[in-house]
């Protein structure tokens, strides 16, 4: 992710930023990649905090029109976990506009979202994160923090997050729309395997026998040896994650002898192995900082060459945009 400046004062803006400390209000506009002021924001500015400008017929802004079911907004808490929901799909979404998804030259679908929280007026519900058919669903529940990390130890995984879990189902998405290629198809079956087989039986296997032996050595992670549609999507998910992480070291102007210096993008980076080359340094670099501080690794990951050969199938595939 980028860091960016005040329109007024040119002091630094985060992404996240509503005002900027010379004291004027700011928008972001994403189709500039920019703050703005004096602009149209978002209806949802003052709900739920976000600082996105309008569209343009003064409505919600181009990721909150995505969302079309909302949580019961009247018990509470559930607004506030909506709103922290929305704040990673805000990040994920405005990675994936610097490959041309979802802007304004992108024709094609979008996914909607349903934001659901366990939490309803008629008791607890079960509630479970997906993507089907483009509508993605999201569990409010798991914007808690305490309750994220409770049901990442339950699975005993080495990461869980907001934005981990929009970059995973969007990328169930993508593939959907990546698939209208017969070329795509082909060079995806090569690598992960035949996406037809069935995709319950192949869950229900995972859940009651576990990754297989040597899985470390193929996936990412051992939900992504369940079934190829999921080796994509965790595959893709961390592609986003080693780009946008590699950026935002760049942004910060910090160095590595893995890329260019000042100024570098990863998004448009059109090597691969170059990228993955310094995201794997960077991770590196940043675990042995964590460590120091005492808090987990910041990519708990090991990346072994076929893993390497998938994220850098997923990150070419997802760079080349709507056209691929």
């Amino acid at each position: 992710m980028k860091i960016f400046v005040c329109p007024t004062c040119t002091s630094r803006l985060f992404f996240d930023n509503m005002s900027c400390s010379c004291g004027v209000a700011v928008a972001f506009d994403p189709a500039r990649e920019g703050f703005v002021t004096d602009v149209a924001v978002c209806p949802n500015r003052t709900q739920i905090a976000c600082n996105w400008v309008a569209s343009a017929d003064g409505g919600l802004c181009d990721s909150c029109t995505l969302t079309t079911v909302l949580p019961n907004l009247s018990i509470a808490g559930n607004r506030t976990l909506w709103s922290k929901a929305e704040q990673a799909k805000r990040r994920v979404l405005a990675g994936l506009r610097r490959w041309g998804w979802f802007g304004a030259a992108d024709d094609g679908p979008r996914p909607e979202f349903h934001m659901l929280s366990e939490a309803t007026a008629s008791g607890p519900a079960d509630i479970t994160m997906g993507h089907a058919s483009g509508r993605v669903t999201i569990n409010l529940a798991e914007c808690d923090t305490t309750e994220r990390v409770r049901r990442r130890e339950a699975l005993g995984e080495p990461y869980r997050t907001m934005v981990g879990h929009f970059r995973h189902e969007i990328a169930h998405f993508l593939f959907e729309r990546l698939a209208a290629s017969d070329r795509f198809k082909g060079e995806f079956r090569a690598l992960f395997g035949d996406e037809t087989a069935d995709y319950g039986a192949a869950l229900m296997r995972h859940y009651a026998a576990g990754p297989p032996a040597g899985w470390e050595d193929t996936c990412i992670s051992s939900y992504a040896t369940a079934h190829p549609h999921e080796d994509w999507a965790e595959s893709a998910a961390h592609a986003l994650h080693l780009v946008d992480m590699v950026d935002s070291f760049a942004a910060a102007r910090l160095s590595s002898d893995a890329f260019s210096g000042a100024g570098y993008d990863a998004y448009a980076e059109a090597n691969p192995a170059q990228l993955l080359t310094a995201a794997m340094e960077i991770g590196v670099a940043l675990n042995h900082v964590n460590r120091a501080l005492g808090v987990s690794d910041l990519y708990p990951f090991v990346t072994p060459a076929r893993v390497l050969e998938k994220l850098a199938f997923a990150q070419t595939r997802l760079k080349h945009g709507p056209a691929t």
